[in-house]
């Protein structure tokens, strides 16, 4: 008889809280993968997951999990906190953090700050560029990085004009703080993502352009398939970081014995 896992979500907690039940074997993670990836991709700053009633897990559904939070870890860099009485042995190799209750994990984290994270819903229609630049123009000024106003408008021009000739489905334009620099994102609809080789771009490649120039202005960027459609995202980083970066790799390693 196959496995069985519940996984209802509590949107009225301070952070999506997701309540599983039921066995977790590699079957049921991946289910619950997709959930939480789902709920990932709408940009929140953490991700509960409640375990107590949960039966197992097996190996592979904690590697599962594990696999989740490294896919993540750069967008949309939310914390995933597991919450369990029998602590962090009954999840070994998990590499999230584990709290005994929610109520200790939300302690921890603390109130969310809606204000670094702001979204626009829009149609794949001529137009839906220029206002998701007035999104990123908006958040640049209020959260004083004016200097990553025009590569974050190169960003969301292209992954919208993406969605705009190629996926053709309605859309989510995401922009947040990331540290001291900014993530700009967009979900839509369908499963293809573009494609960047870094070398000459066929005329029919998706995206192949636009990603080049993405390329150039952003510190990393990549994607999440999702169960319906995907998120691409980029990351900018601030003057200072990206210069400091810079003089980083310019400098030689150290002698090593």
């Amino acid at each position: 008889m196959a496995s069985e896992t519940r996984h209802p979500v509590d949107r009225g907690s301070e952070y999506p809280l997701v309540m599983l039940t039921g066995a977790l074997d590699a079957d049921t993670a991946r289910t619950v993968r997709s959930a939480l990836l789902d709920l990932l991709a709408g940009q929140p700053e953490a991700v509960l997951v409640d375990a107590a009633a949960v039966t197992g897990p097996t190996t592979e559904a904690v590697a599962v999990l594990r696999a989740l939070r490294d896919e993540t870890a750069d967008w949309p860099a939310a914390h995933l906190a597991l919450c369990d009485p029998r602590g962090a042995d009954a999840w070994p190799g998990l590499g999230w953090p584990v709290w005994p209750s929610t109520r200790e994990a939300l302690a921890e984290l603390g109130k969310p700050d809606p204000d670094h994270r702001l979204s626009l819903d829009q149609e794949p229609a001529l137009g839906a560029a220029r206002r998701a630049r007035e999104l990123v123009t908006e958040a640049c000024g209020r959260w004083e990085r004016p200097d990553l106003a025009g590569p974050a408008c190169i960003v969301v021009t292209e992954l919208v004009n993406n969605v705009v000739v190629h996926a053709r489905t309605p859309m989510v334009v995401l922009v947040a703080t990331h540290g001291s620099g900014l993530s700009v994102a967009v979900r839509d609809h369908t499963p293809r993502v573009p494609t960047f080789t870094g070398g000459p771009v066929p005329p029919t490649s998706y995206g192949g352009r636009g990603m080049l120039l993405i390329d150039s202005v952003a510190e990393r960027w990549g994607s999440l398939r999702l169960d319906e459609g995907k998120v691409v995202w980029a990351l900018l980083a601030a003057e200072e970081d990206g210069e400091e970066a810079a003089e980083t790799a310019s400098m030689p390693d150290p002698v090593r014995g």
